[in-house]
C-alpha cells in the first residue's frame, strides 16, 4: 500500500506510511471488541477508509493548523487518517458510544499523535460549550443529512464549513435538508464527486459554509430525530 495517496497528490513519509500500517492492524485485531468496521481487507480498508477520509483535501478546505472537529468518527473516520496526513490539524473528536473511545485514545497513543481530543459525549450536548467553535466540522455516516446537519453547523464558526461525506446518492437527503441547513445559517456551496480508486465505490462531498450565527441549535436529541428542520 505503499503512497496510497499519490492520486490525492500526497506523498507519504515513511513514518507516516507507518502509522497507517499501524492503524490497520490495530483496528483489525480490536475490531471483534470494539464492532468497529465490517471492512477487515487489507486494501479495502486502505481505500474505502483511509482514501476516503483524505479524500476531504478535495475540498480545498484543509489547511495548516485548522480546527476540525468530527462528529461521531466511531474507528476515526475520517480525522485520524486526516491527521496522518497533516499533522498539524487540531482535532476534535466527538462520540458517544465509550467502547469507540476507548478505542480512539488507545490508537491516539499508539499512533503518538499530538493535538488530537476525545471527546466522550453526545454532540449536542458538547455544543453548549463550543457552539462556533471550529472551523471546520465534518461527520461520515453517522445519521441521514437533514438530522446529521443540526449535528454539525451549529459547531461551525461563522466564515468555516461543513462537510458531509455522503454517498452517491445524496441529492435525495438533501432536498429534504435544505431549509434546515438555511435555518441553522449555511449556505450550500458545491457538492464534490469522488470516485475510490480500483472501483472501490463513488461518494460526494457536501460543503456548507457557515453565514449566519443562529441561536437555539441544536436541540436534544429525541427532538432532533422525531422533528427535523
Amino acid at each position: 500500500m505503499k503512497q496510497f495517496l499519490e492520486p490525492l497528490g500526497i506523498t507519504l513519509t515513511d513514518e507516516q506510511l507507518h502509522q497507517y500500517q499501524t492503524y490497520y492492524q490495530f483496528l483489525v485485531s480490536e475490531n471483534k471488541k470494539y464492532n468497529l468496521t465490517a471492512i477487515t481487507e487489507e486494501k479495502e480498508v486502505y481505500y474505502k477508509h483511509f482514501y476516503d477520509s483524505v479524500s476531504l483535501i478535495k475540498t480545498d478546505l484543509i489547511k495548516e493548523n485548522i480546527s476540525l472537529c468530527d462528529i461521531g468518527a466511531g474507528a476515526g473516520f475520517p480525522s485520524i487518517p486526516l491527521k496522518i496526513a497533516f499533522p498539524s490539524i487540531k482535532i476534535y473528536i466527538v462520540e458517544s458510544q465509550t467502547k469507540k473511545t476507548n478505542f480512539l485514545n488507545a490508537l491516539k497513543d499508539k499512533l503518538n499523535l499530538k493535538d488530537v481530543t476525545i471527546v466522550n459525549e453526545r454532540a449536542e450536548i458538547f455544543a453548549a460549550t463550543h457552539l462556533n467553535h471550529f472551523d471546520i466540522v465534518t461527520a461520515r455516516a453517522v445519521a441521514p443529512l437533514n438530522i446529521l446537519d443540526e449535528l454539525c453547523i451549529p459547531f461551525v464558526k461563522k466564515g468555516g464549513h461543513f462537510i458531509a461525506m455522503k454517498s452517491s446518492l445524496l441529492e435525495n437527503e438533501l432536498d429534504k435538508a435544505k431549509y434546515g441547513i438555511i435555518t441553522l445559517g449555511g449556505q450550500i456551496n458545491k457538492v464534490i464527486p469522488i470516485n475510490l480508486p480500483y472501483d472501490m465505490g463513488e461518494r460526494k462531498l457536501l460543503i456548507v459554509e457557515k453565514i449566519n450565527l443562529v441561536k437555539g441549535y441544536p436541540r436534544s436529541y429525541a427532538i432532533i430525530k422525531k422533528k427535523p428542520l
